[in-house]
């Protein structure tokens, strides 16, 4: 592999804690990262600490996740990374390339896509798929298939068809403003408790509590199976005790709090839907709305807004009531949930395109 001149790729050093003697290249690696998004969006939104970060890139039974940083005369400049699932019969493997703006039009980004492709046949891996952000801008403009949404033609999107991939899907990347929604959630929440009678609502913060484990277990499997994702492909994921705590831990050891938000089915006991808000350890930062679902044999009682609206409300009140803002994406032909974000509040602040290469 040739590289651009002062140009080198190396495997990130991932300390056991970021009190360890190793830990500062993953401290410079998670500034960069910061900066690179903060150079997309133009907010600190995205923004993590290193040890937040830290927890998802420590061994895992889940996937393998490859790592390098891009380094211009021995300076983080950006990082490749490509994860592998490790669930059974997968083909799938999912990437990214980020740079620092300065060191765009380099080359680096297709120097580095050649380490991504070699670790991807190197596990028999032949479907790639990848997300970028494309901010708004004039001129010529690409499509979805799914026929919802468009992107424009950028430097981004042209580095993906360059090295062989389409335009899968298109997804929304919307904000809510906590300080003035708070109306409009408490109206929505009492239309949905109207029409949903047979279900009550249950709350929990991170662990997850043994009695529901089981619940929520099945339900974070759905989501790799029941959510619009065009053509593109998932791998039907299985979630057990085992897979919630890793999940769970994740989220202490970053120091992050995550409230779940569920619907019992009050007949069977079931748990049927279910949304997760997650914040780090700053009170005043951004907080994100992670997964929804509604499990499809209980749709249409109005479930999804119940959820969304009951954790909103004890989010705003008593978790994170400092936090000015909730982040979520939806894929843009999710009009289900997107309605339901609509109605509450959310607005839309940018558009990521999903994209895919199938390996000869």
């Amino acid at each position: 592999m040739t590289h651009p001149t002062g140009v080198e790729f190396r495997p990130l050093t991932i300390p056991a804690s970021m009190d360890a003697p190793d830990a500062d290249e993953f401290r410079e690696f998670t500034r960069v990262r910061n900066e690179v998004y903060r150079e997309i969006s133009g907010t600190d939104d995205d923004t993590l600490t290193p040890e937040e970060l830290l927890p998802h890139y420590q061994e895992s039974p889940d996937e393998i996740r490859y790592v390098w940083v891009a380094l211009v005369d021995g300076a983080i400049v950006g990082r490749v990374g490509v994860d592998i699932p490790l669930e059974e019969g997968s083909r799938a493997a999912f990437w990214l390339i980020e740079l620092l703006r300065a060191h765009h039009g380099r080359g680096i980004g297709s120097a580095g896509y050649e380490l991504i492709e070699q670790a991807a046949r190197a596990h028999d891996r032949t479907v790639l798929q990848s997300w970028a952000q494309h901010p708004d801008a004039p001129g010529p403009r690409l499509e979805a298939p799914t026929g919802f949404g468009s992107i424009p033609d950028d430097r981004v999107a042209r580095f993906y068809v360059r090295h062989g991939y389409r335009l899968e899907q298109i997804e929304r990347e919307s904000a809510l403003d906590l300080s003035t929604s708070e109306g409009d959630v408490a109206r929505l929440l009492a239309a949905a408790e109207a029409v949903s009678a047979d279900y009550r609502v249950v709350h929990w913060q991170a662990p997850t509590p043994a009695e529901r484990v089981a619940g929520y277990a099945w339900m974070k499997s759905r989501m790799s199976t029941d959510t619009p994702m065009g053509a593109l492909e998932f791998d039907e994921e299985t979630w057990d005790a085992e897979r919630v705590a890793r999940h769970d831990r994740k989220t202490l050891d970053g120091g992050r709090t995550m409230l779940v938000t569920a619907a019992e089915h009050v007949a069977s006991g079931e748990l049927v839907a279910f949304n997760e808000l997650a914040i780090g350890a700053d009170p005043t930062a951004a907080s994100h709305q992670e997964d929804t679902l509604v499990l499809k044999e209980h749709r249409g009682h109005k479930l999804g807004q119940l959820v969304k609206c009951a954790g909103l409300t004890r989010w705003h009140r008593e978790v994170a009531p400092h936090s000015p803002k909730v982040i979520t994406y939806n894929a843009e032909e999710n009009r289900p949930m997107l309605d339901i974000n609509e109605a509450i509040g959310f607005v839309p602040i940018a558009y990521n395109g999903a994209w895919k290469k199938v390996l000869a």
